[in-house]
């Protein structure tokens, strides 16, 4: 098959798995490991070793650095404020419980030699920002261990490498020179990856110098980046194997700590970027994989995965935070979720051939063992991460909630309503003086600017996928929704106020503009007026004896529609360019008039129901 052809089927099968998740709620990561395994050694549709030969594992290894670069930007020293010694110990102590319980599990559990099952154990050490991150968004738990295990994720990957590199070069040493100690192998491996890591933190200071200083063009920022991630990684690997991953994560942290505001407008693509890397490279393992490595899995590999669920992590976890301050309801959490990914597979493959070159007889083991370990640990904690964290108490917010910026009367309103449908609400404003209302209804709010970007790391933003902004300024709401629209999606980010004519010059461009809320586009002014002159919001639940006309036979003629509350959580706004279908067991919140139709009203509107004329909404 045609190395192209490949290339679109692995773009198609990836994202094609990534859209069923969203749409399922499913874990992606267990979709795309499908999708391959079927795609390829099942169907035998296409052979990436067949279709890429000796390219496969450059692509892989680099796209793997792509994807451990783009977690350090996401990860920002203050967010430490809470959990710092945790990560610490997590990423000191962890790893070296981790490493020595998961050797211990491989020897005397799956019966591996104990080469073999030493290096494993190192490389069992990673968690991975592609399997954690994708399962922290689908699900909604607290930000305190959300944080910790992403902490873990992306720092552990390049130190489970590490942990494989000490352990296959000492063997290495003993099989060449017998009697050699670890003391003669370790010591430079560690210097190998401090100067990998100053590598990272130098590339990183250059880019943080030159970006804001026009030194590079706008349109250049991102292929000169990307170049300069992908330059390091190798000049590190030289240095020594797999020591490339330290250099770009080390580089990805410092800048995502240097502020430097090209690197947050050019997130949007890297985020992109990193979803298409993930999808592909999953695909193209999985597809990779040979039905003769899935032989050798017999009932002690399937006593060790056992044990890797239910003894190792949690004695890993467990002991390493041990006097810290976390809640032990969280510390179980933690305990459980540990779903490996992209790193497991890429570096039991390499190493894999290495043990047999070296005459170990196991290492042929270590692909199917390390496919069996992602597809266990991503099955059994993609589905169950919801329900553990329900009753550990560890949930986060069931229904999606509403950021609202600016404080008005009529944001204060719409406040209330949201809070008491059990939605998490908070209103934004700079202004301690506008925010008197919200502080006297006892509603959530944040004094501060919502552009700061202090503003992320003191206000946790991710119990709200929806924004509304409705100040005084219709640019400034603008300007807000066009900031968050990359975060929280352009269709989930409003404003009042309609788009305007095309020939109106003082209409702002729809492109940068939210979603006007209320079919009939109104305005700041429009809403402000109306909240003086008695409009409220009204809350009604349809049924299957009172649907939505019924609704409307009892609301004023003049009352806009403004959001529904699904069944399933789900909100759903009543905008000037969508109209959601409201169905049973839909709540609905109303802006109306305070006063209801007079009976005149009411027997003119059947008259025209009657006569089939057009009624007035």
């Amino acid at each position: 098959m045609e190395q192209t052809l490949v290339i679109a089927l692995v773009g198609i099968l990836g994202i094609g798995a990534q859209w069923v998740a969203w749409r399922t709620g499913w874990p992606a990561i267990v979709l795309m490991l499908a999708a391959g395994f079927l795609a390829g050694p099942v169907l035998g549709v296409f052979d990436p070793e067949h279709a890429f030969g000796e390219l496969l594992e450059p692509m892989v290894a680099v796209g793997v650095a792509l994807i451990l670069f783009e977690g350090g930007l996401s990860l920002d020293f203050r967010e430490l404020r809470h959990t710092g010694s945790s990560v610490i110990r997590l990423a000191t102590v962890g790893v070296i419980l981790g490493w020595l319980f998961g050797s211990l599990a491989g020897i005397y559990i799956a019966g591996l030699e104990p080469e073999v099952a030493i290096l494993f154990g190192g490389i069992l050490v990673v968690t991975g920002p592609t399997v954690v991150i994708p399962l922290l968004r689908q699900s909604s738990i607290k930000s305190r261990p959300a944080s910790i295990l992403k902490w873990e994720a992306i720092v552990n990957d390049p130190t489970g490498a590490l942990c494989a590199v000490i352990a296959y070069e000492y063997f290495r040493k003993v099989a060449e020179q017998p009697g050699a100690t670890v003391f003669e192998v370790v010591p430079p491996l560690i210097i190998a990856a401090v100067v990998a890591g100053l590598i990272g933190y130098v590339a990183a200071l250059a880019v943080a110098w030159s970006f804001p200083r026009g030194a590079v063009p706008e349109y250049l920022k991102v292929p000169v980046l990307l170049t300069a991630v992908i330059a390091v990684f190798v000049v590190s690997n030289l240095i020594e194997h797999e020591a490339g991953l330290v250099a770009v994560t080390v580089m990805g942290i410092t800048l995502a700590n240097k502020n430097v505001s090209s690197i947050r407008s050019i997130h949007p693509f890297k985020e992109n970027v990193a979803v298409l890397l993930v999808s592909g490279i999953f695909i193209l393992l999985s597809a990779s994989l040979d039905l003769e490595d899935v032989r050798y899995i017999n009932w002690q590999i399937g006593l060790f995965l056992l044990a890797l669920l239910f003894l190792v992590r949690p004695a890993t976890i467990l002991i390493s935070l041990l006097g810290s301050s976390i809640p032990w309801n969280e510390r179980l959490l933690l305990a459980w979720i540990a779903p490996r990914g992209i790193v497991l597979v890429a570096i039991s493959g390499l190493f894999a051939l290495r043990l047999s070159d070296l005459g170990f007889g196991d290492g042929n083991l270590l692909i199917g063992l390390s496919f069996a370990v992602v597809v266990v640990t991503i099955v059994a904690h993609g589905f169950t991460i919801n329900t553990v964290a329900r009753w550990l108490n560890v949930k986060g917010v069931e229904r999606p909630g509403i950021l609202i910026v600016g404080s008005t009367p009529w944001t204060a309103a719409l406040a209330e309503q949201v809070r008491d449908l059990g939605a998490p609400v908070m209103i934004v404003d700079s202004s301690w003086q506008r925010l008197a209302l919200a502080r006297r209804k006892g509603l959530p709010f944040y004094h501060g600017e919502i552009l700061n970007e202090a503003t992320e790391h003191n206000l946790d933003l991710m119990p709200y996928q929806n924004l509304v902004a409705a100040t005084d300024n219709e640019a400034y709401n603008a300007l807000v929704c066009n900031e968050f629209a990359h975060e929280i999606g352009r269709d989930s980010v409003f404003q009042l106020g309609e788009a305007g004519d095309e020939g109106d010059r003082r209409a702002l461009p729809s492109s940068i503009r939210g979603r006007a809320l209320f079919e009939s586009g109104f305005g700041v002014e429009d809403v402000n007026e109306r909240q003086r002159e008695g409009w409220v919001l009204r809350k009604t639940k349809l049924s299957e004896e009172f649907d939505f006309e019924d609704m409307q036979e009892q609301l004023p003629d003049a009352a806009n529609m403004l959001l529904l509350v699904r069944k399933n959580n789900n909100i759903r706004f009543f905008t000037h360019v969508a109209r959601p279908e409201p169905r049973a067991g839909d709540i609905i919140i109303s802006f109306s008039p305070p006063h209801k139709r007079s009976p005149q009203e009411e027997a003119t509107r059947r008259a025209e129901k009657r006569n089939n004329k057009p009624q007035t909404t």
